[in-house]
């Protein structure tokens, strides 16, 4: 706070938002591999999680990172890793073991090139699929996209907030561009940021049932180091979380594992318009592509197309209502992205022929500019 109780401007790139964001949700264990673009992440929380008497550890691997990451967690800590393409290849079997062991975690992808080593340092939005579907066996997840600085900072809370809201992994889609860009942004105060923390047991440990149904679909979770010491496995489990081969016990535990999620829609799907009231050409982005959009909607206004832009913040669950309400009334829909078209798959499967839908794809690594959307919507 500055003397007459303003806050101070700061330069951060999108990386270093996204480590305070982390901080302030109350992200306090950290176990990662360096990686290219994701790098400053790690390096910043290993000087920067000791401060606050949190635990930074860099690991062997990826595939251990996200196993220290799950371990933390289940003894209590807020836990985060991050990484790119090829490191979050490497992390899905035990993504899938947070999923259904319902551990509380972030992992924060920032996208580059592939596939394989692919472009360490170009742009990609490659990895949209992977974050839904890359881990094995029907499982929900949530997947949230920042196109910012600032926005790094608040999706990095809103992760971390629901992944302990709803005992779920959470991953955060950055991109290089977002990662890299410097921006001067102005963050909250501590005292102005909502932070959720996971439900906890109030019976005794003895009584305690581990994967018991709630209204909710959440169950609350006990600490290790409290006490509440229960079988934790990758396995489908029971109430008590002890492997079942029962169908009377399967199938609950796998509604109940998506009810969690998909009776909270209204709540995890999160949208911003940008011009849509009155708009007859729509673009649909996220990540740095959305920023590239925005830029293109206003040229493209001043020349008299009444364009707008819905970005997606929640990638997954798909918000398909608001997809759908927002497309309904639209010319044509573009959808812009760095990839062979993955969002824009999930739109036209939506769509049901309410729109003309096009796409806008880039797959050099190169990011898609203003410019190419707004000769795309001026041509509309």
């Amino acid at each position: 706070m500055g003397k007459k109780g303003k806050k101070k401007p700061r330069l951060l790139q999108g990386n270093e938002a996204i480590v305070e964001g982390a901080l302030a949700a109350g992200c306090s264990f950290f176990a990662g591999y360096p990686i290219t673009p994701a790098s400053e992440i790690s390096e910043i929380l290993a000087y920067r999680l000791p401060q606050v008497g949190g635990t930074f550890i860099q690991m062997e691997d990826e595939i251990a990172s996200i196993g220290a990451v799950i371990g933390a967690s289940l003894a209590g800590a807020k836990s985060m890793t991050a990484t790119s393409g090829p490191g979050f290849s490497l992390m899905q079997e035990n993504l899938g073991f947070a999923c259904v062991a319902e551990v509380p975690c972030v992992i924060v992808n920032v996208m580059r090139g592939g596939p394989s080593t692919g472009l360490p340092t170009n742009p990609s939005q490659g990895d949209v699929m992977q974050s839904r579907w890359g881990t094995h066996g029907d499982h929900p997840i949530i997947v949230l996209a920042p196109s910012s600085v600032h926005d790094s900072f608040e999706v990095t809370v809103k992760a971390f907030n629901f992944s302990e809201r709803y005992r779920t992994p959470v991953i955060v889609l950055s991109d290089e561009v977002v990662a890299h860009t410097r921006e001067t942004v102005m963050l909250p105060e501590p005292d102005e940021v909502e932070v959720l923390d996971r439900i906890k047991p109030t019976m005794p440990p003895e009584w305690y049932i581990p994967y018991e149904d709630t209204s909710r679909g959440v169950p609350p979770m006990g600490i290790f180091g409290d006490g509440y010491r229960y079988h934790v496995t990758g396995l489908i489990h029971d109430i008590r979380g002890f492997p079942t081969a029962r169908a009377d016990e399967i199938e609950p535990f796998m509604k109940r594992i998506h009810r969690k999620i998909s009776q909270h829609f209204h709540d995890i799907q999160i949208v911003k318009h940008f011009l849509t009231e009155d708009a007859e050409v729509l673009v649909i982005a996220y990540g740095s592509v959305a920023r590239s959009a925005k830029r293109a909607v206003l040229d493209a206004r001043e020349m008299g197309v009444k364009a707008g832009l819905l970005q997606l913040v929640t990638l997954y669950p798909f918000p398909r209502t608001d997809v759908v309400e927002a497309i309904r009334n639209m010319r044509v829909v573009l959808v812009p992205e760095m990839n062979m078209g993955q969002i824009s798959r999930e739109v036209k499967r939506v769509n049901e022929g309410m729109s003309r839908v096009a796409t806008l794809n880039r797959i050099d690594g190169g990011m898609i500019t203003p410019q190419q959307i707004y000769e795309w919507l001026i041509k509309e």
